[in-house]
């Protein structure tokens, strides 16, 4: 047996197909709605619940996260931009212009995850202009986490119904 093919079944780019790439799909968005602003959820309901020294390094972790991604944003926010608009923009074009399944996989993950991205920024900066403490900052990092979720949840039934979609498509050949 060829060495090529060999490797090439056992990655299989066949993305909606590969059992791989759901569990990625998963722990993609589990992690992203796990971490907010580079946070642990758990962290800010414990903050919540217990109050004193939890909250206090509740607002410390978040106050140098906030610092940290605006300090990105405002040194290398327009290179970045520009980078992340021409990775989305082939990987698009790739995807639908092309039908190249495995741009198609990395697109239905990477740009909702842009938007969160996006979202995260702009909560930093909320942050940071209004600078709110205690049960106000939860609140802050809890709407954050549902608008995360929102967008995971959203992706994910799309991504499903592509899947499903494409799949059907492969076996009918059609």
């Amino acid at each position: 047996m060829d060495f090529t093919q060999t490797l090439f079944d056992v990655i299989d780019f066949r993305s909606f197909s590969n059992l791989w790439f759901w569990i990625v799909l998963a722990v993609a968005w589990s992690t992203a709605s796990h971490w907010v602003l580079g946070v642990p959820f758990d962290m800010v309901l414990r903050a919540k619940r217990h109050g004193g020294q939890a909250l206090t390094d509740l607002e410390d972790l978040v106050r140098i996260n906030v610092n940290r991604l605006l300090y990105v944003a405002r040194m290398s926010g327009l290179w970045l931009a520009g980078f992340s608009a021409f990775l989305l923009t082939a990987l698009m074009t790739m995807a639908v212009w092309y039908g190249v399944e495995l741009a198609q996989a990395m697109a239905l993950i990477m740009v909702p995850m842009a938007l969160v991205g996006l979202l995260s920024l702009s909560t930093a900066r909320r942050i940071e202009e209004r600078a709110p403490q205690g049960e106000e900052l939860c609140k802050v990092l809890h709407r954050q986490r549902i608008w995360t979720q929102g967008i995971g949840t959203v992706s994910i039934f799309v991504t499903g119904m592509y899947g499903m979609y494409h799949n059907l498509l492969v076996l009918y050949g059609l």
